[in-house]
């Protein structure tokens, strides 16, 4: 589900303006990381809680926005990924092991499958995603036997009454999750163009897509209007931004402050080397994982 943002009343007196954006993958990240950041939940949870930080290319943005670290070649802190025209995991480790926080203090090195067991309603996991849809569901490439970080954080965060966290944007929706999440599994497919996965449908994560996180960082309303490229800008969404004066100058002004972010580079390692060395045989590159 959408996280629910609490749009302010339109102050009287105040012209209702509108102003066109333009985000490429990268910056809608970086806007998206530090929206999670500021959420109210998150900083709770970073001072009375726990915070997981799941493995993940925008999850290496939000490290480095509450750490305030510098994360280079973010892609290596993913274990999944599509790059190079195909689904692939990086099977290095990552490069920041800053992903678990108690009560304000970072643990090194922590072994996330156990500090989850402490959760509660009030601690955050937070978890990228790869396809978002109209009702909110997100939706998570998983070609890890055992169901990769979802698999390990939803039988625990949900009944918990965890806060699932989810920042994914707009260049990642589809239809439908559901529907998606059908055609799909380890055994699914005979040909793939990379690792064959399953996308595991997350109804009750809070998902921040650029729209939440536009309003929760300004108080201006944001529209979905387009999105694609070229040039660079492939994957770019355009977005309008809505209403009073000082909110849509202060909503420009945010987007302009994070115009320019580099775009993400490929991992040092792959699991796959090339989709045709494997004359695109599913269950062959499937193996490479060697049932991880």
């Amino acid at each position: 589900m959408f996280y629910e943002v609490n749009y302010p009343q339109p102050e009287p007196g105040q012209k209702q303006i509108s102003a066109l954006v333009v985000l490429n993958p990268a910056e809608s990240r970086r806007l998206l990381a530090k929206a999670t950041v500021a959420l109210p939940e998150v900083q709770n949870a970073y001072k009375n809680g726990i915070i997981i930080i799941g493995r993940g290319i925008t999850a290496a943005f939000v490290s480095e926005e509450l750490f305030g670290i510098k994360i280079e070649n973010k892609s290596n802190q993913t274990a999944g990924l599509i790059c190079n025209g195909i689904t692939n995991a990086n099977p290095g480790a990552p490069p920041c092991t800053w992903h678990v926080v108690r009560k304000g203090k970072v643990m090194e090195g922590a072994d996330s499958n156990v500090e989850i067991l402490d959760f509660g309603p009030d601690d955050v996991f937070i978890k990228g995603g790869n396809a978002i849809d109209m009702e909110g569901n997100a939706g998570i490439f998983a070609s890890g036997a055992k169901g990769g970080t979802i698999g390990m954080c939803w039988p625990i965060v949900t009944p918990r009454g965890s806060h699932l966290i989810m920042p994914i944007g707009l260049e990642k929706l589809v239809p439908s999750v559901i529907e998606a999440a059908k055609h799909t599994g380890h055994y699914y497919f005979k040909y793939s163009m990379g690792l064959p996965a399953k996308l595991m449908p997350v109804v009750l994560g809070k998902v921040l897509t650029e729209i939440q996180a536009i309003g929760v960082m300004t108080g201006a309303r944001a529209y979905h209007l387009g999105a694609g490229g070229v040039g660079g800008s492939e994957g770019a969404v355009v977005l309008a931004l809505e209403g009073d004066e000082k909110r849509v100058e202060k909503a420009f002004e945010f987007v302009k402050s994070i115009k320019g972010e580099p775009p993400v580079s490929p991992p040092d390692e792959f699991r796959v080397s090339s989709a045709k060395d494997y004359n695109y045989d599913a269950m062959a590159q499937f193996a490479t994982l060697g049932g991880v």
